[in-house]
């Protein structure tokens, strides 16, 4: 019997490894850039820039729950847009942010 297990050891820490390396490469990544993501959302406020998933640029007009309204162009059309929608806070596209000073 301690043959047999002395045997399998190698395979038995060859499968430990792998799954420690997915652990790290794959599983531990995606968890930070959730938590990163949360935390973005969490911190919006009336006034930050925004760009949306769709790459729609403007500024947070107004903030309720779940629910984010945005104004962009010259006539400051409001967009009301899910709180997930939001990809990113401040910066961009240097022609957006013109639009939104204007």
């Amino acid at each position: 019997m301690p043959e047999q297990l002395a045997a399998l050891l190698p395979n038995i820490l060859i499968i430990v490894a792998f799954i420690a390396v997915f652990y790290f490469m794959i599983i531990r990544p995606q968890s930070k850039q959730r938590k990163a993501r949360e935390k973005m959302l969490n911190e919006l406020k009336v006034g930050d820039r925004v760009k949306s998933i769709g790459g729609i640029y403007g500024r947070i007009s107004a903030l309720k729950d779940n629910i984010v309204t945005v104004e962009v162009g010259h006539d400051r059309v409001k967009i009301v847009f899910d709180k997930s929608a939001i990809s990113a806070v401040e910066g961009g596209d240097p022609e957006a942010e013109e639009d939104l000073n204007a």
